[in-house]
């Protein structure tokens, strides 16, 4: 962990995956730069919406809430998590839980009472 903190960003870029290796090429854009800032001087978690950045080394051992759309969901980035976006572990959609059919969504529905 020590040696990933000691590469700089293009050194880090080339461990990489492609896409996000042309990201970090690019640079940093200005937002993701006071995103960086705020984690190194807050002790509390930092609220962001950038749920395009790609978490790096520098950011490993820190407490973030990451917006989903609705609320901002706690995450702690560890290790694993280097290389891949923010957006990946705060997810955007819930999964579906379907229960009978309510009365007239059907034809055959008019038979069920409602209690």
């Amino acid at each position: 962990m020590e040696e990933l903190k000691s590469l700089d960003l293009k050194s880090f870029a080339a461990l990489l995956p492609s896409r996000q290796r042309r990201s970090l090429t690019r640079g940093i854009k200005q937002e993701q730069k006071k995103l960086l800032n705020k984690l190194k001087v807050s002790q509390k978690p930092v609220k962001t919406h950038l749920r395009n950045m790609i978490i790096l080394p520098e950011m490993v051992g820190k407490n973030m809430l990451v917006y989903n759309g609705k609320e901002f969901v706690q995450i702690r980035i560890e290790t694993d998590m280097l290389g891949h976006y923010i957006g990946e572990f705060t997810l955007t959609r819930k999964s579906v839980k379907h229960s009978s059919p309510g009365v007239g969504a059907t034809k055959s529905s008019a038979a069920v009472s409602v209690r």
